[in-house]
């Protein structure tokens, strides 16, 4: 499973993706104003110019994939917009919302080459559009579905049967993701790729025994290195 970090602070992105385990990031409007209320640029730039600069700087600390979400809704405006942000770097990848508009901007972008991450996917008939419709990756919010009584992790097992039966390129990207198992049961349904908050990626390294045990032969090494002197 390769693994996004779903995140627009660099800093965060920059520490995370020292470890050699990030391959993407995943941003959207929420997390680009988030940042924008913690910098000043926005005062120089505007908020066009700061989400492509922040954008941009994503790009710069790794090869993967960089979801960058248009803000448009109707089609024109839309597919200009993400015209633009492909522009930005060449590992962008432009993301749209699951609407008529959206998929129609996603095969207007994927005829031309253009990475499309398709967004707010909730059902398998969504995720059948997405993939009719040329993306590259699609997302569904597992998370949100948990919270309405629905079953998240459901929908992507029924995702990953249904493109099993076809020759789609679209890659399940797990997304709305708020723990652990979340991320484990979607790797045992063989999903491709999940994008984790900050949090959740650093939860993966920790188990209670890891620490105890370290804290042991560490112990262990100091008393027998008193024992030597």
């Amino acid at each position: 499973m390769r693994f996004f970090i779903d995140s627009a602070d660099v800093n965060e992105v920059r520490e995370l993706a020292k470890s050699g385990l990030v391959d993407g990031v995943t941003t959207n409007p929420s997390l680009i104003a988030k940042e924008i209320k913690k910098s000043s640029a926005m005062a120089d730039k505007g908020s066009g110019g700061y989400i492509h600069t922040r954008i941009g700087e994503l790009c710069a600390l790794l090869d993967g994939p960089v979801s960058a979400e248009v803000t448009a809704t109707d089609f024109p405006e839309m597919y200009k917009e993400g015209k633009s942000l492909a522009k930005i770097a060449k590992n962008v990848a432009v993301k749209v919302p699951l609407t008529e508009s959206g998929l129609r901007c996603c095969h207007a972008l994927s005829l031309e080459g253009i990475d499309v991450n398709v967004t707010l996917c909730f059902s398998s008939a969504q995720a059948l559009l997405a993939a009719k419709s040329g993306a590259r990756f699609v997302s569904p919010f597992i998370g949100r579905l948990d919270d309405i009584g629905h079953d998240g992790l459901q929908l992507i097992e029924e995702i990953l049967e249904l493109y099993s039966h076809y020759k789609f390129s679209t890659e399940v990207l797990v997304a709305s993701v708020r723990n652990i198992g979340h991320v484990i049961a979607s790797a045992r349904m063989g999903a491709p790729i999940a994008t984790l908050p900050p949090k959740v990626f650093r939860a993966l390294y920790k188990h209670p025994l890891t620490d105890s045990g370290l804290a042991a032969f560490l112990s262990d090494w100091r008393e027998s290195k008193q024992s030597i002197l």
